[in-house]
């Protein structure tokens, strides 16, 4: 699986003009699901994500997870990150998943996340969504299961 991770002060994702979810402080998380992808690679990627420490301390140094600071997640569905850009101009999406497994991956993924005591928010997989975000420092990490 592959992830974009944005630390995020808001963000909402909308759908034909109907919010389906926003959050406040938090993490913006765009996944992917790839070809041959697991629920043991999901369950690890979200407990990853749950811990990652990039949330400023008292100090103002990275040193809180999204839990410490008691924000919640906006866990978007997003195919365009299997892009393969290395011939042509037009990229290939053929190592995403196929749609109902990364659709199935992409719900037991959220499912993952809210497990780890972090409230989550989703957009709706295959749809035309309209995400805004208002990126915080800004922050954005990408993860890959293969890591």
């Amino acid at each position: 699986m592959r992830a974009l991770i944005q630390r995020v002060s808001e963000a909402s994702v909308t759908v034909d003009g109907d919010v389906l979810g926003s959050i406040n402080a938090g993490l913006l998380i765009l996944i992917c699901a790839m070809q041959g992808d697991t629920e043991a690679q999901a369950d690890k990627l979200a407990a990853k994500i749950a811990k990652l420490r990039i949330f400023k301390d008292e100090d103002g140094r990275m040193n809180r997870s999204v839990a410490d600071i008691g924000g919640s997640a906006l866990v978007i569905s997003q195919f365009t990150l299997a892009a393969d850009t290395s011939r042509g101009n037009r990229p290939g999406f053929s190592s995403a998943a196929a749609p109902e497994d990364g659709n199935r991956l992409y719900d037991y993924f959220a499912d993952q996340v809210t497990a780890q005591d972090i409230p989550v928010a989703k957009g709706r997989f295959g749809a035309d969504m309209k995400v805004q975000l208002l990126n915080d420092g800004p922050v954005t990490i990408w993860m890959d299961t293969e890591d």
